[in-house]
């Protein structure tokens, strides 16, 4: 297999074929004829084979030289533009932001946010990818995505504790509730919100091990001990909303993403007079990452519209 020993004798070749002239390739690069004549000459000999011929004071590219630089010049092209969008990026937002997101946090508010922003700054282009916590945070690790959105009620705290690679970056903050419909409030639960009753009832997770039922559980009746009947599982926030106003029985929710069942009395959420639970939600990245002036402008810009969304909806904790 070939390597090149000097990848910058592939740079001045692209330009001597460019111009087909030792004379007019040494003007573009600020180098002396002599220099591109050895860098050539080295070249070839790496290479062995010429990849011109000289005609008088013109080159004429050979075979071999046509097909170098059709695999050079889209380098060459690419790390010039590369070059200049890295340059673009220090003075002014420019380039990729790419981030992850829990699917119905991220479908309610990340598009209206992403349009805010690049009615500022519309060089910039975003990719999303919706996932779960222990799907995305590798991806972050990995380099694959720039930021996460993290609802940390969602996420194994025993998992998120040893992780000592992230830097959580608090957002916002919102009430996590158990509910059930209107319907089933009246027909099953009868108003009855005592631990006797919650416990025979019918649950809706997002998990066979039901871990979020649990934990309202836990906040709500330390040290009991609770063997609950699960009678769906589903994977998303908006499944699991609809599964319980189809009165399919009670589950864990995000209350600012069904605030307007909730205020309209179709969902009703069950109280016990304990301390409310509250989910942080965090924008976490990398911890030793330095981030480029766009990631900076846009984390800001995100943290502070997600913050005055969420207080718009008296919601923010």
């Amino acid at each position: 297999m070939l390597m090149f020993q000097n990848w910058d004798r592939l740079r001045v070749f692209y330009f001597v074929y460019s111009e087909k002239s030792i004379t007019g390739a040494s003007e573009k690069l600020n180098v002396t004829q002599s220099a591109v004549s050895q860098t050539i000459q080295k070249l070839e000999s790496e290479l062995k084979t010429p990849l011109f011929t000289r005609l008088h004071k013109k080159l004429v590219p050979t075979g071999a030289a046509e097909r170098l630089f059709a695999l050079t010049e889209d380098f060459i092209n690419g790390l010039s533009s590369y070059n200049r969008e890295l340059l673009q990026s220090k003075d002014y937002p420019f380039g990729e932001i790419r981030i992850g997101a829990p699917p119905e946090f991220g479908k309610t508010y990340l598009s209206l946010i992403m349009a805010n922003f690049r009615r500022q700054y519309s060089d910039v282009t975003f990719s999303i990818r919706f996932g779960k916590p222990e799907t995305l945070l590798p991806l972050l690790k990995e380099g694959k995505i720039d930021f996460v959105l993290l609802d940390e009620f969602l996420t194994d705290k025993a998992d998120r504790d040893v992780i000592d690679y992230l830097h959580f970056e608090p957002v916002a903050w919102e009430k996590v509730i158990l509910a059930c419909s209107r319907n089933y409030f009246r027909d099953q639960l009868k108003g009855d919100l005592s631990f006797s009753s919650l416990k025979m009832q019918n649950y809706i997770c997002y998990d066979e091990e039901m871990s979020l039922v649990r934990h309202w559980f836990e906040n709500n009746f330390p040290k009991k001990k609770v063997k609950l009947n699960r009678v769906l599982t589903v994977d998303n926030h908006e499944a699991v909303a609809h599964s319980i106003l189809h009165n399919c029985g009670l589950g864990v929710l995000s209350s600012h993403l069904v605030k307007k069942d909730l205020d309209e009395g179709n969902l009703v959420a069950v109280e016990t007079g304990e301390k409310e639970i509250i989910n942080t939600i965090s924008l976490v990245q990398l911890m030793d990452k330095v981030p480029t002036l766009t990631e900076k402008t846009f984390s800001r810009f995100l943290i502070d519209s997600i913050r005055s969304i969420l207080s718009h909806q008296n919601l923010d904790g």
